[in-house]
This record gives C-alpha cells, sequence and structure tokens, in this order.
C-alpha cells in the first residue's frame, strides 16, 4: 500500500467527499477549506508535481484544468470567479507531494497569496 494519502484516497483506502471521478482524475473535497468552496483535482496516477511533468502529460495536464473548470461551473463559480492554484516544493507550499490543484471559489480572493 502506497504512503501517499492521495493514493490511497485513489484506491478507496481513506476516505473524502469525492465530487468528481474518471479514468485519469479524481476531485474531493478539501479537509481544511480556505474558501467557501475548495476542492483538489488530482491525477490518479502518482506525479508528485508539476516538476516531474513533462510533453506526454500535456493531456493529463488540460484534463485536469478542465475538470476544475466544469467543476467550477457546477459549483456556481464560473459568473463570480474562482481560483485554480497548484503548489510546488516546500518552498511552494506544497504539504502533499502527488500533484493537485486547488479550486477556490465563493468569496473574493486577494492578491498577493499568502
Amino acid at each position: 500500500m502506497s504512503t501517499c494519502i492521495f493514493c490511497r484516497i485513489v484506491e478507496g483506502s481513506i476516505p473524502a467527499k469525492l465530487v468528481r471521478q474518471d479514468e485519469l482524475s479524481l476531485a474531493f473535497e478539501d479537509i481544511n477549506p480556505q474558501a467557501p468552496t475548495h476542492i483538489l483535482v488530482i491525477p490518479k496516477r502518482h506525479i508528485r508535481s508539476v516538476q516531474e511533468l513533462d510533453e506526454k502529460d500535456a493531456g493529463l495536464l488540460g484534463h485536469l484544468i478542465l475538470a476544475c473548470k466544469e467543476i467550477a461551473k457546477e459549483r456556481g463559480l464560473a459568473e463570480s470567479g474562482y481560483r485554480v492554484v497548484t503548489n510546488v516544493g516546500s518552498y511552494g507550499g506544497q504539504t502533499v507531494f502527488h500533484l493537485h490543484f486547488h479550486l477556490l471559489g465563493g468569496r473574493h480572493m486577494t492578491w498577493p497569496p499568502g
């Protein structure tokens, strides 16, 4: 069994509030939400971070971003706006080393972020 918490969510050994799932990706609610809507969108395949991506992953990356867009639309965020962010490495704020996108919405986002 993998020690990666997100891989364990994918395999079903750790429960999560699933929002969307298909053959390539999984989306679930963040357990520590930073906005009224805070959903994590991940690839089912373990990829440590953006730094491990290459040209063969372009389709997967597009798939993940389009999943964020569709979830935002389903949640009523398309008109007011939302944020999609990924953190890379410890200085970038990454705490779970499995590629994931945060979909945040439902409140005004400020800049610059933390």
